[in-house]
């Protein structure tokens, strides 16, 4: 388990959309984890506020790590996002998932964003299918030891 984690950590920190947004994966373990990512100007909607598609980056960034922590690829089947309250520019954005429902197949997560003094900015409800596959980067780098 140990592997697995620190190799989606990894991935994350290689990820190019994650780089692009500057998101950091600060936490993870099985089936929870936690990203942040700074508000940025070049975030905003045609109101000034934060884009929904950078709060929805985030939120996906920490469904991704969680549902894909037990080191089987899981995919996304559905996301429903409510969005509660704007953050607001240069606050840090913290969006933590945690499992609430894992089986042979399926798994159900519950991810909140918040920013730092606490406040509640959107919530969102997901859905992914488990591939019964393991993760393709753990287990290429395992391939490539057992070789040497």
């Amino acid at each position: 388990m140990k592997e697995v984690l620190e190799k989606i950590t990894q991935r994350v920190k290689e990820e190019p959309f994650a780089q692009l947004l500057g998101m950091q994966l600060k936490d993870i373990g099985p089936g929870r984890s936690i990203v942040e990512m700074t508000f940025r100007p070049e975030m905003e909607n045609i109101h000034g506020m934060a884009h929904g598609g950078a709060i929805f980056a985030l939120v996906d960034e920490a469904f991704e790590t969680a549902s894909n922590s037990h080191g089987t690829v899981a995919v996304a089947l559905n996301m429903n996002i409510t969005f509660i309250h704007p953050p607001s520019l240069g606050s840090i954005l913290r969006a933590e998932a945690q499992e609430v429902s894992l089986t042979h197949r399926t798994a159900s997560y519950l991810i909140n964003v918040t920013d730092a003094e606490g406040h509640l900015l959107a919530t969102c409800q997901a859905l992914v299918y488990r591939k019964g596959q393991k993760l393709p980067f753990v287990e290429e780098e395992k391939g490539d030891r057992e070789d040497n």
